[in-house]
């Protein structure tokens, strides 16, 4: 049956199924295995989730733009023409939008070019990845649920018992930033924490609050890293 579907491929070489699928699917499996290296990699300030699914579908995407090739120099030099051709007035910040883009051209390539099983299939392929990648949220990191922010007007060599209030409420706790300002005893300080309890995020506030030497204290959702 999928022999017969792919045989509708208005091709001068026969298309072999199998290699078809194992070349879209080993692609997309290596760009999950590159994308979960970056994630695991990843110290920057600066982390976007759409970038890491761009990761996953680049691979596949170029792979079937060599596929729609097929070693054909002709449709190789109409590719490079289309992407001169191709200019956006506003820039795509989004990686994923870009990938969007690409995607459109492969499809269009496919399908000019005769390769009309291939083009159904790697359209198939790529949405069931795309809702994969949303529905499971992939890329997504939330190593903190909260920002704390403060200014301490005690030495900094007496945060220990700071420290195990914010742990008692914490599983993780990051010190972010830490300034000092000249003459002055202390500094201002930004906490990034994992709470046990995200329904006690007013609590915890409230007892930072209380404590002897800490000011100006506020607190803000992490909802998700996202690219700064």
């Amino acid at each position: 049956m999928i022999e017969e579907i792919f045989r509708a491929d208005q091709t001068i070489e026969p298309v072999s199924v199998y290699a078809v699928l194992l070349g879209m699917l080993l692609s997309f499996a290596c760009g999950q295995v590159l994308a979960w290296t970056y994630m695991a990699t990843h110290t920057g300030l600066s982390y976007s989730r759409t970038y890491v699914n761009s990761l996953v579908i680049i691979p596949f995407l170029v792979s079937t733009v060599m596929m729609v090739l097929a070693n054909n120099i002709v449709v190789a030099f109409g590719l490079m023409a289309l992407f001169a051709i191709v200019r956006f007035r506003n820039i795509l910040r989004d990686t994923l939008d870009t990938c969007y883009i690409l995607a459109a051209i492969t499809l269009g390539m496919a399908c000019g070019t005769g390769r009309y099983a291939t083009a159904v299939a790697a359209l198939l392929v790529l949405c069931a990845i795309l809702l994969y990648l949303a529905y499971t949220s992939f890329g997504s990191r939330n190593r903190y649920d909260m920002i704390l922010n403060l200014h301490w007007s005690r030495s900094l060599s007496e945060l220990s018992d700071l420290m195990q209030l914010l742990r008692r409420h914490s599983r993780r706790t990051i010190c972010a930033s830490q300034r000092t300002h000249e003459g002055e005893v202390g500094a201002d300080l930004s906490y990034r924490l994992l709470l046990r309890d995200q329904e006690r995020m007013d609590d915890l506030l409230k007892e930072v609050r209380a404590f002897p030497g800490a000011n100006r204290v506020t607190g803000l959702t992490a909802q998700d890293e996202s690219e700064l």
